[in-house]
């Protein structure tokens, strides 16, 4: 199965599905394509390193997001991509773009949506004082993290945590249930009824 992944930043989610899936002879998945809206974004450089095809694409550039949603739906037509990840990409499609790849987007939000969706997430989770924050990789859908939940992993938030040291620990969650979900995706073991995401067993 092609994928396309979708990043604003350092790649970190990128680069662990890369090692794990794309670089895995007994994979069935592929990387066609890294998409990013910032031409500096080391994301981009992790894909060249292992000659995935890359692409920018910036808003700045088209006269209306129905038009960039538009580029961005060639490139991923035209590489025949099944599923498409978001990995800390930081725009927002156009509801006409997410209807078009209903259930075939997903994103990893760093907590456990509901709480704290938007940009802020690991910075809000600390600012209420919670004692749990975590992983959450749905489907996105034409709300802000709103979609249907596929999976979700907890992480504790510790007394002395700061923004880096919360993130760390939610980052080494994401590498590990982000891939498995591509995975369970691959083999098609994910259904969803209404907002119920159902995992098969393997």
């Amino acid at each position: 199965m092609k994928i396309a992944i979708l990043a604003s930043g350092s790649g970190s989610n990128l680069q662990t599905l890369i090692d794990q899936l794309h670089l895995d002879t007994n994979s069935d998945v592929e990387i066609a394509a890294v998409i990013s809206d910032r031409p500096k974004a080391y994301a981009l450089i992790r894909a060249k390193k292992v000659g995935i095809p890359t692409y920018v694409v910036q808003l700045k550039h088209f006269p209306d997001r129905n038009a960039f949603d538009a580029e961005i739906s060639g490139i991923i037509e035209t590489h025949e991509v099944g599923l498409i990840l978001l990995a800390g990409y930081m725009k927002i499609f156009q509801p006409s773009f997410v209807r078009r790849y209903r259930y075939k987007l997903i994103n990893i939000h760093p907590s456990l949506l509901p709480a704290f969706p938007g940009a802020h997430a690991v910075s809000d989770t600390l600012d209420y004082h919670t004692k749990i924050s975590g992983v959450t990789v749905h489907f996105v859908d034409e709300g802000v993290d709103t979609g249907p939940i596929i999976a979700q992993v907890p992480v504790p938030v510790f007394d002395d945590d700061n923004e880096s040291s919360l993130h760390q620990r939610i980052q080494a969650e994401e590498h590990k249930i982000y891939p498995q979900v591509v995975k369970w995706f691959a083999e098609n073991l994910i259904h969803v009824d209404n907002r119920k995401v159902i995992i098969k067993p393997e």
